[in-house]
């Protein structure tokens, strides 16, 4: 008798799987990434492909599962012919990328970025991750590449975060400010915004440290010519040092002046800070920028006896996504 179980048992587990389309398999290896179960997800990958051997998916979550593994022989194998596909989308060199990478082919990775930005010309992760390829190869060309995808795919905020860091590594201290600002509006629960508020707090630090911002930074195109002119006029109120509640001044003076001399340069950050000075909610906002970066403790103490300023501006921050329109860069 338990013969017979064992024999209808396999019977039906082996019908069930047959009964399985390539799309119902492909959700199940899908769950198995989610998991980081990447052996499960090759091994139903493979069975999936066998149905419907000339789908995209299904091919780059099989690179992409293997590159995971580190089988980076088994990834190229798979990736390769897919970008070779008139069809194949950016994700696909993306992934190309990855295992190259890791594999320490640099060089084809280079290549290979520069033929799909050629495709893809629009593509902001293929410029960050182009450009991050000659960050580690110490060619300071990358920055082309992330203010091309800023200027290209500006919704995309990792080439903010990498031209920030560049910036504030440089002179170009106005564009450091700028590019980290978006970046954290952009990704604020990211692991990564801690680090780029506390750039922003020592970058208005290293901003201020001339006592005349237009005679100190020369040679700028227009918009940084208007941003440092209005920004020159709050010098007074850095002499006192640059602090969460100095910054809140400054900033708040800074727009005003913005939006009274500069018309012509609409931008999105700036009426963003606009739009929170006039709901009440910039003070919050520049505690939550710069307080924590400064003095967690006196930052907590604030949102203690400001909860429900800051709980408003939480509650604003969390009911939008913040994006920069395409025809906004200066740069």
């Amino acid at each position: 008798m338990k013969k017979i179980l064992v024999a209808l048992v396999l019977l039906f587990g082996v019908n069930a799987t047959k009964a399985q389309t390539a799309k119902e398999l492909h959700e199940t290896a899908k769950t198995f990434m989610r998991q980081n179960d990447h052996a499960n997800a090759i091994l139903v990958l493979n069975r999936a492909l066998l149905q419907d051997p000339q789908n995209i998916a299904m091919g780059k979550d099989l690179a992409l599962s293997y590159y995971f593994q580190r089988d980076n022989a088994k990834a190229m194998e798979i990736i390769n012919p897919i970008l070779e596909k008139e069809d194949a989308d950016d994700q696909s060199f993306q992934i190309a990328g990855l295992v190259y990478k890791q594999a320490e082919n640099k060089k084809d990775a280079e290549k290979m970025y520069r033929k799909a930005l050629k495709k893809f010309p629009d593509s902001g992760p293929l410029y960050n991750e182009l450009g991050e390829l000659q960050w580690e190869q110490k060619n300071y060309e990358a920055i082309k590449q992330w203010e091309k995808g800023i200027e290209m795919d500006p919704s995309f905020s990792k080439n903010y975060y990498n031209a920030s860091k560049f910036y504030y590594l440089t002179t170009e201290k106005v564009w450091s400010l700028i590019y980290g600002e978006i970046f954290i509006n952009m990704e604020p629960l990211s692991n990564k915004a801690p680090e780029v508020k506390q750039l922003l707090l020592d970058g208005y630090k290293k901003l201020f440290i001339d006592a005349n911002l237009q005679t100190a930074y020369k040679d700028k195109n227009p918009f940084v010519k208007n941003y440092l002119t209005s920004m020159n006029l709050q010098t007074g109120i850095a002499v006192a040092g640059i602090n969460t509640e100095s910054l809140s001044m400054i900033r708040t003076r800074f727009i005003l002046d913005w939006f009274n001399e500069n018309p012509t340069y609409p931008f999105k950050l700036f009426s963003y800070q606009q739009q929170l000075l006039q709901t009440g909610l910039f003070e919050a906002y520049n505690q939550w920028i710069f307080g924590s970066s400064q003095n967690l403790a006196a930052y907590q103490a604030w949102i203690t006896t400001h909860s429900e300023e800051n709980n408003a501006f939480l509650n604003f921050q969390k009911g939008r996504i913040f994006k920069i329109p395409t025809k906004e860069y200066y740069r």
